[in-house]
C-alpha cells in the first residue's frame, strides 16, 4: 500500500454544478480546516474513515497527518477525482446509508470517523453511527447547527426531543465550534457546527423498545405521557414518574427506565404458557 504521506497531485477543484440530490455544500474555508485539525489532534498512527469527503479539502490534510484514510463518497465524479489526486487514499464510491459500516470496524476500537454530513442524511446517518459508537475511538462531524442544538438540548427546552435522548443515551457530546454558511460553496441557508461524540458508559437497555417508546412519546408532543404511551402500558407508579407529564420534561434515564420496564413486562408475557 502506498504511504499515506505521499504528495498530493493538486488542490481540490469544485465541480461545475454541485448536485442538489446529494445535498452537496463543499467546505472551502482553510481557516475552518485548521480549527478542525486543532480539535482532531491527528497522530501518524490514526486510522480514519471520512464520510462525504467532497472536493477533498479536509481529506488532503487527513492524508498528510493520519496513518491510513478511507473515504466514502457517493458522487462518482468526485470519487474519481479523489483517487487521481490522492494515491494513498482508499475511496469507496457508495451511499453511506447503504454501506455496511461494520466492515470498517475492528476489535481494538481504534477507528476514528470524521465527516461533513450532508444535511439531508445527517439524522438517519447519526442513528447508524450511534449503533457502533462503542466500537469507535471517536466521531467528529460537521452538522447543521439546528441538529447540533437538538443533540445537546436539555429536558424542558424546545429543541429537546427524540434525537436528543437517543444521542445522549449512546454518547458524550461536545459542540466544539460553529461555522458560518459562507465557509461552504454553494452557501447554505443555515449555519453549521462541528461536534465531537465519544462513547459513554450507559445502563443496559433494549434499544429497539427505547426507540419505539421515543417515537410514541415525541410523536405528538402535546399529549401527556399517559396518553402517548398508552399502548405500552408502563407502570407509572413503580417507575416513580408522572403519567400527566409531557415527554420533553423527562430525562434520558427516565426513558431508559420506561423502555426497560416495558421490555421486561413483554418478555415476561412471552414466557407464560
Amino acid at each position: 500500500m502506498p504511504s499515506s504521506h505521499a504528495p498530493v497531485q493538486s488542490g481540490p477543484v469544485l465541480p461545475r454544478r454541485p448536485r442538489k440530490r446529494f445535498g452537496q455544500h463543499f467546505l472551502t474555508d482553510p481557516a475552518v480546516v485548521e480549527r478542525i485539525f486543532g480539535a482532531l489532534r491527528c497522530q501518524a498512527t490514526d486510522r480514519i474513515l471520512e464520510i462525504g469527503p467532497g472536493t477533498g479539502l479536509l481529506t488532503e490534510r487527513l492524508c498528510r497527518e493520519a496513518g491510513t484514510v478511507t473515504a466514502i463518497e457517493v458522487d462518482r465524479d468526485l470519487a474519481a477525482s479523489l483517487r487521481a489526486r490522492l494515491p494513498a487514499l482508499r475511496v469507496v464510491c457508495d451511499d453511506v446509508l447503504a454501506t455496511e459500516l461494520e466492515a470498517y470496524l475492528d476489535s481494538d476500537g481504534a477507528l476514528r470517523v470524521v465527516g461533513n454530513l450532508p444535511y439531508n442524511v445527517a439524522t438517519p446517518l447519526l442513528g447508524r453511527l450511534f449503533d457502533v459508537i462503542d466500537r469507535l475511538a471517536d466521531l467528529h462531524v460537521m452538522l447543521q447547527a439546528e441538529v447540533a442544538d437538538r443533540l445537546t438540548a436539555n429536558p424542558g427546552t424546545k429543541s429537546y426531543g427524540r434525537l436528543s435522548v437517543t444521542a445522549q443515551y449512546h454518547c458524550r457530546i461536545e459542540r466544539l465550534f460553529d461555522v458560518e454558511a459562507t465557509s461552504f460553496t454553494p452557501v447554505p441557508k443555515v449555519r453549521s457546527a462541528f461536534v465531537r461524540f465519544l462513547s459513554r458508559e450507559c445502563e443496559p437497555c433494549d434499544v429497539a423498545t427505547l426507540a419505539a417508546v421515543l417515537r410514541a412519546a415525541f410523536g405528538q408532543r402535546r399529549k401527556t405521557l399517559g396518553n402517548a404511551l398508552k399502548s405500552f402500558a408502563p407502570d407509572w407508579q413503580a417507575l416513580g414518574l408522572d403519567a400527566g407529564a409531557r415527554a420533553e420534561t423527562l430525562r434520558v434515564e427516565d426513558f431508559v427506565a420506561i423502555a426497560n420496564e416495558v421490555a421486561a413486562k413483554r418478555s415476561g408475557h412471552r414466557e407464560r404458557p
